[in-house]
C-alpha cells in the first residue's frame, strides 16, 4: 500500500539511506537532498564523477523559492504547461547538500506529479535526490525489471510500488532557466 511504502521509505530516508523508487519518469536511486554523506553514496553507487551533478524533487512549485534564489516568473508557467515531466536547472542553488550543488552554483529541479514522491517528500519536508537507476554510463532503465542487479542490491530500500509495470517511460526533459527567463533546452 501507498502509505506504507512511503513510511518505509521516509524512515530508511531519516537514516541517512538511499532507495530505490518509482517517478513521474524512469525510476530513480535518491535520499535527502540535504545529507552530503547521503548524496556521496548515490554518487559511489553510481560511479558517477562528483562534479556531474544530480537533480532534486520537490512535491510542489511554491517550494522553488526554499531552494533557488532566484526563480524567474516564467519557470511557473513552464512547470504548469509543460507536456511532459519538466526539469529546470537554475543558478543560485541554496538550502541542500553543497555535493548536489554544480560548479556554476546550479540545480536541475522537477516538481513531481507521481503520488509516491509528493508523499515522501510532504512527510520529509525537504527536496529528494533523483537520479536514473544505474550505472554512470550504462542505459537508464525503462522500467524496474531493467534495473541492474547491482544497483537493487546497492540501496537500503527498493519501494514495493510499480515494479511490475512494464510500461516503457522516458527521462524528463531539461531546460537551463536564466534569472531573467531567457531558457534553452539540454534535453528535449
Amino acid at each position: 500500500m501507498l502509505k506504507d511504502e512511503v513510511n518505509k521509505a521516509l524512515k530508511v530516508l531519516q537514516d541517512g539511506g538511499i532507495i530505490l523508487y518509482p517517478t513521474d519518469t524512469i525510476w530513480g536511486i535518491g535520499c535527502d537532498a540535504t545529507n552530503t554523506e547521503a548524496v556521496k553514496k548515490i554518487y559511489a553507487l553510481k560511479q558517477r564523477e562528483e562534479s556531474k551533478s544530480m537533480i532534486i524533487l520537490v512535491d510542489v512549485d511554491n517550494k522553488l523559492q526554499s531552494y533557488i534564489s532566484e526563480v524567474p516568473d516564467i519557470a511557473y508557467d513552464l512547470i504548469e504547461f509543460a507536456e511532459h515531466p519538466l526539469t529546470l536547472v537554475m543558478p543560485g542553488a541554496k538550502n541542500m547538500s553543497p555535493a548536489l550543488i554544480a560548479d556554476d552554483g546550479s540545480i536541475g529541479v522537477r516538481v513531481t506529479n507521481h503520488p509516491f514522491c509528493q508523499q515522501l517528500i510532504q512527510r520529509l519536508r525537504k527536496p529528494i535526490v533523483s537520479t536514473s537507476a544505474n550505472i554512470s554510463g550504462q542505459p537508464s532503465p525503462e522500467y524496474f525489471s531493467k534495473i541492474s542487479q547491482e544497483i537493487i542490491d546497492g540501496v537500503d530500500y527498493v519501494v514495493d510500488i510499480d515494479q511490475h509495470s512494464n510500461e516503457v517511460k522516458r527521462p524528463s526533459t531539461i531546460m537551463r532557466l536564466a534569472p531573467s527567463g531567457s531558457f534553452q533546452f539540454i534535453r528535449r
